[in-house]
C-alpha cells in the first residue's frame, strides 16, 4: 500500500511528463484498437460476401467428393436432409446442386462445359444468383427446359440468348446423355474461368439429363453470422447423422481463398508491431528521463535501506498505473470510433472486385479482441521498456548520487 501511495505521488508530481507518457500509451491503444476492429470488420465483410454469394458458408458432399469429384458420388436422401436442415435455426438458407462435365455445341462451334444444376428458388435466397444474369432472364421456379451460359462460354460458341445449345454428357446409368436447350440468359459471375466453362440447368432438368433421379452432389448452406460457421457445421453433422457425408466449412472447400485472406491478414500484425514500437519508444524516453531526473531521490531511498528490487517495483508500478488510466480512457474513445466505423464504414473512393463481388466501403467490427490485444500490448510493452530505466535506478550508488545531484 505504501509503495502504491509513493507511486501515485511521483506520477502527479511531474504532471507534464505524466501527460506525455499517458498520451503515448493512449494514442497507441486507440490506434491499435481501431485498426484491429476495422481490419477484422473489413476481412469478415469480404469473406462473408464472397462465400455467401459463391460457395456458401458450409457445404455438404459425399465424404471424398471434393478430392475426387465424380458423377456417382451423390447425396441420395436429399428430402430427409432437407427437412433436418430446415429445423436448424442458425441456417439462413441452403441450395442443392448437381455437377457433371459434358460437351456443348451451338451450330458448328463446340466446347467442353461444366454442367451445373441449380434450384432457382433456393439459389435466389442463398446466393442471389439471379443478380449474376447479365443478359436475358433467370430460370423460372418450375423446370422450363432452358439453359444459362457463362458469358465467356457464349462468346467462344458465338451463342446468344434465344439460340439452341446441344449438350452431350454421360448418364449415371452408363447411357449417353444428350439434349437440346434454348439459351435463356448469359451469366457474369465475375470469375472468367467459371464463365468460360459453366452451363447452368434447372436442377430437375439436370437430374433428368444425367439420369440421377432425385440425387444431388452438393448442398450449399448459408448461416446468419460468419463466426458461427464451425459450431453450425457440427450441429449439421449431428442432425443429418450420416457418416458417409462430409460437412465442411468454407475454409476447406474454398482453401485457396482462405489462404489468400489468411496471408493478407498477417500484414495486419506487422502494422500492429509498428504501432507497439512507437508506443514503446515514447514510454522508454519519458520513463528514462524520469529516472535521470530523480537520481538523487533513488540515492536517498537506497541510503535509508530501500532494496534494489523495491525501487524496480516502484518504477514499474508507476508505469503500469499510467498504462491503466491511458487504456481506460482509450477504451471509451476506441469504442466510440469503432461504433461509428461499424455503422458508416470508410469509403475507399474507388471500387475493387474479387470473385464477382464489388467492394467500395469497409466497415469496422466491435469485438473483444480489438480491445484485449491492444490493452495487453500496452501493459506488456510499458513494463518491458520501463524495466530498463528501473534496473538503472536500482543500481544507483547512494553516496555518489547524493553527492553529485
Amino acid at each position: 500500500m505504501l509503495l502504491l501511495k509513493i507511486a501515485f505521488r511521483n506520477i502527479f508530481r511531474q504532471k507534464r511528463r505524466t501527460v506525455l507518457t499517458g498520451l503515448s500509451m493512449f494514442g497507441g491503444f486507440v490506434m491499435a484498437a481501431v485498426f484491429i476492429g476495422w481490419a477484422d470488420g473489413s476481412y469478415n465483410h469480404i469473406i462473408d460476401d464472397f462465400t455467401r454469394h459463391n460457395f456458401g458458408h458450409i457445404q455438404i458432399h459425399e465424404k471424398d467428393y471434393l478430392d475426387r469429384p465424380s458423377l456417382y458420388k451423390t447425396i441420395d436422401d436429399y428430402p430427409r436432409i432437407r427437412s433436418r436442415l430446415e429445423g436448424i435455426g442458425e441456417i439462413d438458407s441452403f441450395a442443392p446442386r448437381v455437377y457433371s462435365a459434358g460437351l456443348a455445341s451451338v451450330g458448328e462451334k463446340s466446347a467442353g462445359v461444366r454442367i451445373i444444376g441449380i434450384d432457382p428458388a433456393r439459389e435466389r435466397s442463398t446466393t442471389a444468383f439471379q443478380k449474376k444474369v447479365a443478359q436475358g432472364e433467370f430460370f423460372p421456379a418450375a423446370p422450363a427446359h432452358r439453359a444459362l451460359l457463362g458469358k465467356d462460354l457464349a462468346g467462344m460458341l458465338h451463342a446468344k440468348v434465344g439460340d439452341d445449345i446441344v449438350v452431350v454428357s454421360q448418364g449415371a446409368d452408363g447411357s449417353i446423355a444428350n439434349d437440346q436447350y434454348p439459351i435463356l440468359g448469359l451469366v457474369d459471375s465475375g470469375d472468367p474461368l467459371s464463365d468460360r466453362t459453366s452451363l447452368y440447368l434447372h436442377v430437375r432438368d439436370a437430374q433428368e439429363l444425367l439420369v440421377l433421379g432425385g440425387r444431388i452432389h452438393e448442398i450449399a448452406v448459408n448461416i446468419g453470422h460468419l463466426k458461427k460457421v464451425g459450431p453450425t457445421a457440427g450441429v449439421i453433422r449431428r442432425e443429418i447423422g450420416h457418416p458417409g457425408l462430409a460437412v465442411d466449412p468454407w475454409q476447406v472447400f474454398a482453401r485457396g481463398f482462405y489462404l489468400a485472406m489468411k496471408a493478407d491478414m498477417e500484414g495486419m500484425w506487422i502494422s500492429l508491431v509498428i504501432i507497439v514500437l512507437i508506443v514503446a519508444i515514447g514510454v522508454l524516453n519519458t520513463v528514462l528521463m524520469s529516472v535521470l531526473e530523480r537520481t538523487r531521490e533513488y540515492g536517498v531511498l537506497k541510503a535509508v535501506g530501500t532494496k534494489p528490487g523495491q525501487i524496480v517495483q516502484l518504477i514499474l508500478t508507476e508505469v503500469n498505473i499510467m498504462a491503466f488510466f491511458s487504456v481506460l480512457l482509450g477504451f471509451g474513445v476506441a469504442l466510440a470510433l469503432n461504433s461509428i466505423l461499424a455503422s458508416h464504414g470508410i469509403r475507399l473512393g474507388v471500387e475493387f472486385s474479387y470473385g464477382g463481388m464489388t467492394f467500395d466501403t469497409f466497415k469496422s467490427e466491435i469485438n473483444a479482441r480489438s480491445f484485449i490485444i491492444p490493452a495487453v500490448t500496452i501493459f506488456v510493452s510499458a513494463s518491458l521498456v520501463g524495466l530498463i530505466p528501473a534496473l538503472k535506478a536500482a543500481r544507483t550508488d547512494a553516496a555518489r548520487a547524493m553527492r553529485t545531484h
